[in-house]
């Protein structure tokens, strides 16, 4: 089963980073791992034309960092005797040093509270959206008003296999660890495990609109055949998922399978919403190889409508564009 073993928890000065801190405790206790401690503050800027370099301006940036410590000191002080933590303050754009703390130190999950209060109304083109796009490692960004445990999860999936060569294999795996990382957070939550996929039938409305010109093409027969191919996709993904996690591990969640028809950009979050999910696990990325690449088109879309907690995942072989040696943004 995968596990994270090394956390790294970004927490801000607002009170619903709390909710993160707390749940990578818990997340480092069970699994068991190290967890990184960090908050991310801009450079002072003392304006009033004086310069950004001076003795004044160091002097400022110097201090800000003493009471920035001082107050991180103070959030993890409450969990020392339940585990080691590391902190540390960074300063600089906030998703470029989590990038780059990744980078050094192989962190395997990146957990954090959005930026906005309103969760992810204003996510595009923000920090976060950012952090999703080019973190090389899953990161996990919780809902700040979530409950001591989570009750559902709710793996999303791509198991359609019309995609390039190239592609396939990666998408394959990334199916895989979508199931293997919401089985591994449901277990230590005690919650269930649902897996979702959401299926077309190619031109299925045209067909149906040119019916009279298909004689002796059964539209409906189609269209159940594609449903049966999904299942059976849906279904050997799950074989090997077992194999790999064990037999007992799927026993014991028990996932409820949905495959649900329809476009994925609309029916995963209602499927979200019907079930109350308190956190989708879900891939974020399309293609593989290609540095800096955004977040799929669909997978934006569900992320600009859920209101639950979500975990991205990139598939394997994804490229961060941010390097440990870059100075400005990618």
């Amino acid at each position: 089963m995968k596990r994270f073993r090394n956390i790294l928890c970004v927490i801000g000065d607002e009170k619903s980073s709390k909710f993160a801190l707390q749940r990578a405790v818990a997340l480092a206790e069970n699994n068991p791992a190290n967890l990184a401690v960090i908050n991310v503050m801009p450079p002072v800027s003392i304006g009033m034309g004086m310069p950004e370099n001076g003795p004044i301006s160091a002097e400022l940036q110097k201090t800000a960092e003493q009471t920035r410590a001082q107050w991180l000191q103070s959030a993890v002080e409450p969990y020392r005797n339940q585990l080691e933590i590391h902190h540390q303050v960074l300063v600089g754009v906030q998703f470029l040093e989590i990038i780059r703390e990744v980078l050094r130190n192989g962190h395997d999950l990146v957990i954090k509270t959005p930026e906005s209060e309103e969760w992810l109304d204003h996510l595009f083109g923000s920090e976060d959206m950012h952090l999703l796009r080019k973190c090389p490692c899953p990161v996990w960004l919780i809902k700040p008003s979530v409950g001591d445990s989570f009750r559902r999860v709710l793996a999303a999936v791509d198991v359609i296999d019309i995609y390039p060569e190239s592609e396939r294999k990666p998408r394959h795996l990334l199916n895989e660890q979508v199931i293997e990382m919401a089985s591994s957070l449901a277990i230590s939550e005690f919650a269930e495990l649902h897996i979702v996929h959401a299926w077309r039938a190619v031109s299925e409305n045209a067909l149906r609109e040119m019916r009279v010109q298909l004689r002796g093409f059964d539209v409906d027969a189609y269209v159940a055949g594609v449903q049966q191919e999904r299942q059976a996709d849906l279904d050997q993904l799950l074989q090997t998922v077992r194999h790999a996690l064990g037999a007992d591990v799927l026993d014991y969640l028990k996932p409820q399978t949905h495959l649900v028809k329809g476009r994925a950009r609309k029916e995963i979050p209602a499927l979200a919403k019907k079930l109350k999910a308190d956190l989708v696990v879900m891939g974020t990325v399309a293609r593989t190889g290609i540095p800096g690449l955004i977040t799929g088109n669909t997978a934006e879309s569900i992320l600009n409508q859920i209101t639950c907690s979500v975990l991205a995942i990139k598939p394997p072989g994804f490229q961060t564009p941010v390097s440990l040696s870059s100075t400005s943004p990618p």
